[in-house]
């Protein structure tokens, strides 16, 4: 209906930073340090560096006005190469926040978004940036959802996070309603409607699209901006979908985020944390455990199985990550690269533990991640850890000082702890009215000088 896309224009073009709750501009700000912080964490992976390299290959920006640099890189390409660079190097460590209701991820396309856009617009108020980012997450969120209750296939998040790139886009280049229209439908019927379960089935650097999400969004922008024209978003006004517009700037979806303590899809966080709490509160070794039951849900059972011989599969494997995590207890990036796919320890874990789907759990995705974990230890006792959430959504929250940490975690090691630190400050400092985006601009675009 015209009325629910009036509706987005409204909330898109219209809304101040003061009609924003305090508590979603945190929590945009949160969102903002996670994103980025994977961003930088996967910029030294082959994904990260082919795409860089394809973007400055093929979408260089031949109108000044509409060039950028890349992110952590600084070479300057077009405004929508230096977003899908961005968001296909941070695509590939799954490490990144996402929404349980759209069973997918916004801040990878939404952050990526911003910095590129930020370079070819006057600067502007931290708040405002804040801002943006909320407008990207609550339209891209109810996007995806109006697209999973009305498409048969479980399509990619790139399939429906480029409209919540058009709305930043929009908003930032000062986009007419009608333009934004445009923009919107151009970008849904160019978007990458692919199958989430083929690439789970074979994991690949395609991951969840949002490159393409990024990509299409801000060219979609660009083309309605200049006067190009396309049919109108079904997701947004088809009637079947307007139930799922009505709460806008109502209900802050950006404050139901989850984020990720481990770089795992997330559909293997709760088998992960059910195991990381037995063998913590039973004070375990992994030499202690004979064998292990996952019982999970349909998705999360669908997960690689093998020792994976490559990143992709690392991050889509639930055997290799509880292996990892009993091994370690932790999940880095060290173990999901090199050397870590082919670790004797984790490879001998895995063969003692098996996986299965539980009816229990099924009906609960993708509203929630559920999963428990038995575990027979050498003197045959078994342990069960009852239904345990993943951690870092609403149903089991993690503080504002874990994100910080593991912010700090992955930037360190090629920014080195100063430049890593004034990131952190400047993104937690935008919410001060008197901060500008360039505090953190000035950050962002440079190479790393470390790993």
């Amino acid at each position: 209906m015209v009325e629910t896309f009036q509706k987005v224009a409204d909330f898109a073009l219209g809304s101040t930073a003061g009609d924003i709750p305090d508590t979603t501009l945190n929590a945009a700000a949160l969102m903002l340090l996670d994103t980025l912080g994977i961003t930088i964490g996967s910029g030294p992976m082959t994904a990260g560096t082919i795409a860089r390299e394809a973007a400055l290959a093929l979408y260089g920006a031949g109108e000044d006005t509409l060039g950028a640099r890349m992110l952590f890189d600084g070479r300057r390409v077009s405004v929508a190469g230096a977003a899908y660079a961005a968001a296909t190097q941070t695509d590939n460590l799954d490490g990144h926040d996402g929404y349980n209701p759209t069973k997918g991820h916004i801040g990878v396309v939404v952050i990526p978004a911003l910095a590129a856009l930020a370079q070819t617009v006057s600067d502007f108020s931290g708040p405002e940036a804040l801002a943006a980012v909320t407008i990207g997450y609550e339209v891209a969120g109810r996007a995806g959802i109006s697209l999973h209750n009305t498409a048969s296939d479980y399509h990619t998040s790139g399939a429906w996070n480029a409209l919540g790139v058009v709305a930043v886009a929009a908003r930032m280049r000062g986009l007419s309603p009608e333009q934004m229209r445009q923009a919107m439908g151009i970008a849904e019927y160019h978007g990458p409607r692919s199958q989430m379960m083929r690439e789970i089935a074979n994991p690949t650097m395609l991951h969840d699209g949002s490159g393409w999400g990024a990509l299409v969004g801000i060219s979609a922008a660009v083309l309605a901006e200049k006067g190009f024209t396309g049919a109108p978003a079904i997701t947004i006004e088809a009637d079947e979908v307007a139930p799922h517009w009505q709460d806008l700037g109502q209900f802050w979806q950006m404050e139901h985020q989850y984020v990720k303590p481990y770089p795992i899809c997330r559909w293997a966080h709760a088998a992960i944390d059910a195991t990381r709490a037995l063998i913590r509160d039973h004070d375990l070794s992994h030499s202690d455990i004979a064998s292990v039951q996952v019982n999970t849900f349909h998705e999360s059972a669908c997960l690689f199985q093998g020792m994976p011989d490559d990143t992709s599969k690392a991050q889509y494997s639930l055997p290799f990550a509880v292996a990892t995590m009993m091994a370690y207890g932790r999940i880095g990036v060290k173990h999901i690269t090199g050397a870590g796919l082919s670790d004797p320890l984790v490879a001998s874990i895995i063969e003692r533990i098996s996986v299965a789907e539980d009816a229990r759990h099924s009906k609960r995705f993708p509203t929630s991640r559920v999963a428990d974990v038995s575990m027979t230890l050498n003197n045959g006792r078994v342990l069960n850890s009852g239904d345990v959430h993943a951690r870092g959504g609403p149903e089991a929250p993690i503080d504002q000082s874990e994100v910080v940490d593991k912010f700090m975690e992955f930037a360190t090691p090629s920014l080195g702890t100063s430049r890593a630190a004034a990131i952190r400050d400047a993104v937690l400092g935008l919410t001060d009215p008197t901060s500008k985006f360039s505090d953190l601009g000035a950050l962002i675009y440079d190479a790393p000088k470390f790993g």
